[in-house]
């Protein structure tokens, strides 16, 4: 992690490290300044976990260096596994927000279709996802919205 940035060199998924899927994968993020002071706090918190009938306090980080994971488990500091933040985290605050089904392929296919409505150009959009080509981006993950089609039509009419 840097100040503005976080740097991505290794997957972790489904409990398996191994190398990015590309080139375009293993890349450095641009990250708001909010997010890394979001990040730093992290390194502070102390988060309670139950133990049998107790409850034992650790650090919300067990190492954090600038090189360690930012997401990791409290108590033996390894990574946290992409389902449990879904099922722990994720689907419960979007089930408060009223959103029905989300997964991490919708939360991307989301995100490439807000850059798409906020009038980002496709490649910057590739880069923030990590795609080795536009071709993913614009094929896979933006989606079709009518209202911005509407006002593409009112733009050239006027």
């Amino acid at each position: 992690m840097h100040d503005e940035s976080i740097t991505i060199e290794e997957r972790y998924c489904r409990g398996d490290w191994g190398p990015s899927k590309s080139e375009a994968s293993n890349a450095k993020l641009p990250i708001n300044r909010t997010v890394i002071e979001c990040i730093q706090r992290l390194k502070t918190l102390m988060v309670m976990v139950k133990a049998g009938r107790g409850t034992r306090k650790y650090p919300a980080l067990k190492s954090a260096g600038p090189e360690d994971l930012v997401f990791q488990s409290p108590v033996k500091g390894m990574p946290v596994r992409d389902n449990n933040v879904l099922v722990r985290h994720i689907k419960p605050a979007a089930r408060k927000l009223g959103i029905g089904w989300v997964n991490w392929q919708v939360l991307r296919r989301s995100f490439a279709t807000w850059l798409k409505l906020a009038g980002e150009d496709v490649k910057d959009a590739q880069a923030l996802m990590r795609h080795a080509k536009a071709s993913a981006t614009l094929d896979v993950y933006r989606q079709f919205v009518p209202e911005s089609q509407k006002k593409i039509v009112d733009r050239m009419v006027r």
